[in-house]
């Protein structure tokens, strides 16, 4: 059978259960018209269409879906203005918003994940879309397939892409270790007597402990073997058996319990994240090719541009090899090319950020402790492999979210005011740490200059966030953003807001940072609302801002109050005998500081008597490149500068 044929079968087949348990006994009739219908599904797929040709080009900005715009009162179930409930947000919303987006510049929508969630959970509600249920059916809280189209259609009218936010690694809370075989979930305690006292362990079964030979049952005589998953059905809060129907299978979930570990890579890719979110088997041959038959079928039926991953850390690298390469494949074949694909790997380390962007296998000793193998992964099944459409090779996504820079630059140095030098040495890093070609049938981009920059995001506490765990600001907090966004929007790869960060919203960790953007009264007027437009502007202007090559020119391990260039860092984008930019930041919080030390000037690859004009200053104020491309630039403390050749300046910017 031809992938697409399964492609459609697993959704029918998913479709017709899901219709089953909503129809019941009674509507037999309803459900066999149904499956008729169901059977003109290829007839339902929309037209399919390339609408990004350099993605570098591209300004994303992530919407969380439930508090961007409600536009449809008709899906506000559940709704609360607690912040980890419902809020109303879906997609009629963010379509009608498109115009205050298109006037901010955004070029691409991510939109949170799409798929039915797991509605409430131990009083907390699956408003983000992390928490899968059923993989072939839209959320109704954000609207239908139709509207879903709607926004799609009509971002694209606008020139904007979308990308879709995807879960592979796990479900949500859609089952529970029967742990004391008893056949209902309980909060459960165990005594031992070992070593002559009596222990007790407490054990919730929706949320046990991490055990490598997996979550164990018990009996009054001690431990008894895996212990038995049980499904929930509790429709009111949507806790049902997962579709498609493989997923009801228990050998699909790896079922060794919650991570208490993060540093051991048998419990980060096999452990259930904390809260009781069930890790699926990825390495698997069935779960592979349900997991690209699932979301191609969502390019199919809906068009968008791209996918944003979660969770790529916990999954097996092989996993991600298999699934772009057969995710491309499958689309190619539709006509549908230039599809972007960005993971997140929440973490701080470098080496295993870039891993997933590297064709070497293995990519990383977690790919080798893994057993990644392209001999085994091109196998048969039953030797562990699983032979896709082609032959599988070292091909992974086309990049990531660039998380070692939010903490290293971000956090550590337009934040906390530390050195520059940070800036250079995490950059230097990325020909070892990230891949330096193109995949194939991917973006035409290598990984390493197509990094996603952010600031924050969902997950983290907003930049501007002040109070329990975060640093105190060492400037003015707004000044010290506005230079970060310059930064962002100004460096190589591509730039990602964070949707209200334009507004100046300044919430901590979950969910406090997922705020209504409708409190805001979407201003447009706004300082910071006008600055990302300016930079933005900018950022699309001029060339070299978006595939120019990049160069540090100056950076600094000083930060005091004496040093002349503390809190300097400048880098040129574009090549000095063509299109060409030089950024020029000062993150010192007090001082007015200078590209020079000792008498030496910062050196760029300038020609002698070229004239820069910084298009960022009220009064265009204008530098002289001396010997050697010698440019010294003063900037006031939490500042910066944008310097474009004096005949390559556009004006109206």
């Amino acid at each position: 059978m031809d992938r697409r044929r399964s492609r459609l079968s697993l959704w029918r087949t998913a479709r017709v259960a899901a219709l089953a348990r909503a129809a019941g006994a009674a509507s037999l009739a309803l459900l066999a018209a149904a499956c008729a219908e169901l059977d003109q599904e290829p007839a339902r797929s929309v037209s399919l269409g390339v609408h990004a040709s350099g993605w570098r080009e591209e300004i994303i900005y992530q919407v969380l879906i439930d508090r961007f715009a409600d536009g449809d009162a008709g899906n506000n179930t559940r709704v609360s203005s607690a912040p980890g409930r419902w809020h109303g947000g879906d997609w009629k919303g963010l379509e009608e918003s498109l115009p205050y987006l298109e006037e901010l510049g955004v070029t691409a929508l991510w939109i949170s994940p799409i798929v039915k969630n797991v509605d409430t959970d131990a009083g907390v509600d699956g408003y983000h879309g992390y928490w899968t249920q059923d993989f072939t059916e839209v959320n109704p809280h954000f609207g239908d397939l139709a509207s879903l189209r709607r926004l799609v259609a009509s971002a694209h009218g606008r020139g904007m892409k979308v990308i879709l936010d995807i879960v592979t690694n796990h479900v949500g809370q859609l089952f529970y270790y029967d742990i004391n075989e008893n056949g209902q979930p309980d909060e459960d305690a165990h005594g031992s007597g070992e070593d002559g006292r009596v222990q007790v362990d407490g054990v919730n079964e929706y949320d046990p402990e991490f055990d490598p030979r997996g979550v164990q049952a018990r009996t009054s005589l001690g431990k008894s073997g895996p212990a038995p998953i049980v499904f929930r059905h509790d429709p009111a809060t949507n806790h049902l058996p997962p579709q498609p129907e493989l997923f009801q299978e228990p050998e699909v979930y790896n079922r060794k319990g919650r991570i208490l570990d993060f540093e051991d890579v048998d419990q980060l890719v096999h452990g259930d994240l904390p809260g009781g979110l069930k890790d699926i088997d990825t390495s698997r041959c069935d779960v592979k090719r349900a997991m690209v038959d699932v979301f191609v079928r969502w390019v199919e039926l809906t068009d968008v541009d791209g996918f944003r991953i979660d969770t790529l850390k916990h999954v097996e690298h092989e996993f991600w090899r298999y699934f772009t390469q057969n995710v491309r494949l499958q689309l190619a074949a539709t006509g549908k090319t230039d599809f972007f694909m960005f993971g997140e790997a929440f973490d701080g380390k470098d080496d295993l950020v870039g891993s997933f962007t590297k064709h070497e296998v293995p990519a990383h000793p977690h790919d080798e402790a893994l057993g990644g193998n392209l001999e085994r992964e091109n196998g048969d099944e039953a030797e562990g492999g699983c032979p896709g459409a082609a032959p599988i090779t070292g091909d992974s996504v086309d990049s990531v979210l660039y998380f070692p820079q939010l903490y290293r630059v971000f956090r550590d140095v337009f934040r906390d005011a530390q050195a520059t030098r940070r800036i250079e040495q995490l950059w230097d890093a990325r020909a070892l740490n990230y891949g330096a070609e193109p995949n194939e049938n991917g973006i035409g981009v290598p990984p390493l200059k197509a990094l996603v920059n952010f600031i924050d995001n969902h997950d983290v506490p907003r930049f501007l966030h002040v109070g329990p765990g975060a640093s105190p600001f060492k400037a003015d907090p707004e000044a010290a953003l506005k230079n970060a966004l310059l930064f962002l929007f100004t460096e190589e790869g591509i730039p990602c807001l964070y949707y209200g960060t334009e507004q100046g919203f300044s919430g901590g960790d979950d969910p406090a940072n997922r705020e209504d953007l409708w409190e805001s009264g979407y201003d447009t007027q706004r300082p910071l609302f006008r600055w990302v437009q300016r930079l933005t502007a900018l950022r699309r202007g001029y060339e070299a801002l978006t595939v120019g090559e990049q160069r540090v020119r100056w950076s600094t391990e000083r930060t005091g109050e004496g040093d002349e260039d503390a809190g300097i860092f400048a880098f040129e984008r574009g090549a000095p005998d063509g299109d060409y930019a030089l950024v020029v930041l000062n993150t010192h919080p007090r001082k007015e500081s200078s590209t020079s030390f000792n008498g030496a000037a910062m050196a760029t690859g300038l020609t002698r008597g070229t004239v820069l004009v910084d298009v960022l200053s009220p009064e265009k104020k204008t530098y002289r490149a001396g010997a050697n491309g010698a440019v010294t630039v003063k900037l006031p403390p939490v500042s910066g500068a944008l310097l474009i050749p004096e005949d390559q300046v556009i004006h109206g910017l």
